[in-house]
């Protein structure tokens, strides 16, 4: 029997509030029951929300914020005020060891800013990341940073990868995971200095990865390595690209079944297919962005998710909590050091 953990969560996050969160929670519970939860958030809000809900009554603990983190807030303005905001209480539950994973739908550079605060990262780690499982063809991959970072250095590039690797072993199972660092070609000589110093860094590390090269934005759809390593920049645009252009495919498909009788026909026909094609793009599936690199485990969910979205960002959430990646990550990293000492000796 898998054994008990607790998960923090911030009930106020999000653009849908805390009712998602509790239809969230029903569904969890039920394919975790070992799991207990710590809900952050308005008490009374939360007790009469969970009044009808007896048995997942017995499994949570509501702990009471004044304040909320809103979507507008800067992350200054949180960090002078946010003491008595969900988004810092929830983080201060993994911080003060009653929770192994916390995860919120809030205010995304808030949440970073309050976890890097009160969680530090991982020695030896200068950045933490976000990593996004990626739907390919051949499967999914990992995309990091999607968001933390606006710019890299080489020996961050190098840090993603380690991360990225420890979480592809140790969510996706696989053993020596492939990385790839997104360029603009595949040839040696393409790229900014900081890409192609990560890239010979890489190349000659000891690293339990299967260093593949150079990829391109199209290499992340074909699923062309299991790990894909660039800037939050970049990352972030080309999430939010694909996730645009998912919903345009989508729209398209839509309209041209509809513009016609034989169109309406032909979706009745195709209509066990289509149904597999749409889950397959549901981004709600996939939902949340895991925080690799800090002093303990934080998953953000989309903040404009429902229930079911939240359900696989608290999923996560356990997966990553028994998974103790952070001590893969700090054992890699240490492992690249006396490396590089070695070769520069």
């Amino acid at each position: 029997m898998a054994r008990e953990l607790i998960v923090s969560i911030d009930a106020m996050g999000g653009d849908a509030g805390p009712g998602i969160v509790i239809t969230a929670l029903l569904r969890v519970s039920q394919r975790h029951p070992e799991v207990r939860f710590i809900l952050v958030g308005d008490e009374t809000v939360l007790n009469e929300l969970l009044s009808t809900h007896a048995k997942l009554r017995e499994r949570v603990t509501v702990r009471h914020a004044s304040e909320r983190v809103s979507m507008e807030d800067k992350p200054g303005n949180v960090m002078r005020r946010g003491q008595n905001t969900s988004m810092w209480k929830t983080i201060e539950c993994v911080k003060n060891k009653e929770a192994e994973v916390a995860v919120s739908a809030g205010n995304t550079g808030a949440l970073m800013a309050v976890s890097m605060f009160q969680l530090r990262t991982i020695e030896n780690i200068s950045r933490p990341a976000i990593a996004s499982i990626w739907p390919t063809l051949r499967g999914q991959s990992v995309v990091l940073d999607v968001g933390a970072n606006v710019g890299a250095t080489a020996e961050q590039l190098v840090e993603f990868a380690i991360m990225g690797e420890a979480f592809a072993h140790a969510i996706l199972g696989l053993e020596k995971p492939t990385v790839g660092l997104l360029n603009v070609g595949t040839e040696e000589l393409k790229g900014n200095d900081g890409v192609r110093e990560a890239a010979n860094i890489l190349r000659n590390s000891n690293l339990p990865l299967a260093f593949h090269g150079f990829v391109e934005g199209n290499d992340i759809a074909e699923g062309t390595v299991d790990v894909v390593v660039t800037d939050g920049f970049t990352g972030n645009i080309a999430l939010k690209t694909a996730e645009g252009t998912a919903k345009l495919v989508g729209q398209f498909l839509k309209r041209s079944l509809n513009r016609s009788l034989m169109g309406r026909i032909g979706a009745v026909i195709a209509s066990g297919a289509l149904m597999a094609l749409r889950r397959r793009l549901d981004p709600r599936a996939a939902n949340g962005g895991i925080f690799l690199g800090l002093g303990g485990v934080v998953v953000k969910s989309h903040g404009g998710t429902d229930a079911m979205g939240f359900a696989a960002a608290l999923d996560m959430a356990i997966t990553m909590a028994r998974a103790d990646i952070n001590s893969r990550i700090s054992a890699d990293r240490a492992q690249l050091n006396l490396t590089m000492q070695a070769a520069a000796s």
